[in-house]
């Protein structure tokens, strides 16, 4: 790839590129309707530009490239032939390391490992062919100019609305504390006042995490996001093998749950003292208002991880284990029983868990 021009230019930089952007866009969307790869090129210098200002001027190829690929998977709902595709492009036609691969996917490198074998086994085996079938593909691609005037256009209109967008959930969470000081104050400071008028109402505490970021839930137990649903690792023995890293994918089908109608997903890992309850929530129009789990005769909040720019699906999971006494009475639940219920932002019911869960 050329080098990044000096000065950190966006329009320098989207007209020196622009050739081996369209040529990476070509190559991902072969299948699709003629123009996809126009176009996916397109709209990613459209969210480049919009928050050009805030990339590393070391590091644009990088953030450019991500946001190709992303942009490519998550219009097709990160099914596994797009990401198998997406890695043999990266890495027989750009040359990358499987590594930053997987940096670029926001997975691991096992992962990127997995697909690049899958999919050069279904291409045939021969990565020199690829290569060359790949370097024809591309050269039946028509050269074209960069639309920069719209894509400036277009990336001003999407800064202007993210700023707007921030300001609006900075005043959401900032209107909650200033009633609540003025509650406080009209009430003589007795907050157990406000909460007795339902003016505090427990609410699941939400993270946004990148893709692929590790976050420690439990003793041993470790969980992550991607495009292709929700991952765990932990000291349990998995299909006769101990299991420190390995990924355990526990999705419905080969699309990401958020596709699907409200539902939730209950898991139990064995850890120290008791088992640690966790799972997926998928279907919602957004972030979920609360997540609520129920064992024995106490009822606790979870917490929650949504994957960045894609809120509709995550992963819940208790703030600590469920002590052995509590245990026989969640794993013996009639099948009637609700263990988790998941309320939307309004505080309606979105999906309730079934007695069915998996045990680790």
């Amino acid at each position: 790839m050329p080098p990044t021009p000096a000065g950190h230019d966006f329009a320098t930089y989207a007209r020196t590129h622009w050739s081996g952007l369209t040529a990476t866009a070509w190559l991902l969307t072969l299948t699709d309707e003629p123009g996809a790869a126009h176009e996916l090129a397109r709209r990613t210098l459209v969210r480049m530009c919009a928050r050009w200002r805030r990339v590393p001027c070391d590091d644009v190829d990088f953030h450019v490239r991500r946001c190709l690929v992303r942009g490519h998977l998550r219009r097709l709902r990160g099914r596994r032939p797009a990401r198998r595709r997406a890695v043999l492009v990266l890495r027989v036609w750009e040359g990358r390391a499987d590594v930053e691969i997987a940096q670029l996917l926001g997975c691991s490198v096992g992962a990127v490992r997995s697909h690049a074998r899958r999919g050069l086994q279904a291409a045939g085996g021969d990565i020199g062919r690829l290569r060359e079938e790949y370097a024809r593909a591309v050269g039946e691609l028509a050269p074209s100019e960069v639309p920069l005037a719209d894509v400036r256009a277009r990336g001003r209109i999407r800064r202007r609305r993210r700023v707007a967008v921030t300001g609006a959930v900075c005043a959401v969470l900032l209107t909650p504390v200033v009633f609540l000081a003025d509650g406080l104050v009209r009430g003589g400071g007795s907050a157990k006042g406000a909460a007795a008028d339902g003016a505090l109402a427990a609410t699941s505490p939400v993270r946004v995490v990148a893709p692929g970021e590790r976050v420690t839930t439990g003793p041993g137990v470790r969980v992550w996001l991607t495009a292709d649903g929700g991952h765990w690792s932990g000291p349990s023995v998995l299909d006769g093998r101990t299991s420190s890293d390995e990924p355990i994918d526990d999705r419905p089908g080969d699309d990401k749950p958020g596709d699907d109608k409200p539902g939730v997903t209950l898991r139990f890992d064995s850890v120290k003292g008791g088992f640690l309850l966790s799972g997926l929530y998928y279907g919602l129009s957004g972030e979920p208002g609360r997540v609520s789990v129920r064992s024995g005769d106490r009822a606790t909040t979870a917490k929650v991880l949504v994957l960045a720019g894609d809120p509709g699906w995550g992963i819940w999971y208790a703030s600590a284990p469920v002590p052995l006494k509590d245990a026989k009475a969640v794993l013996s639940a009639e099948p009637d029983e609700r263990i988790v219920t998941v309320y939307d932002a309004s505080g309606k019911v979105a999906a309730r868990s079934t007695r069915e869960g998996r045990r680790i």
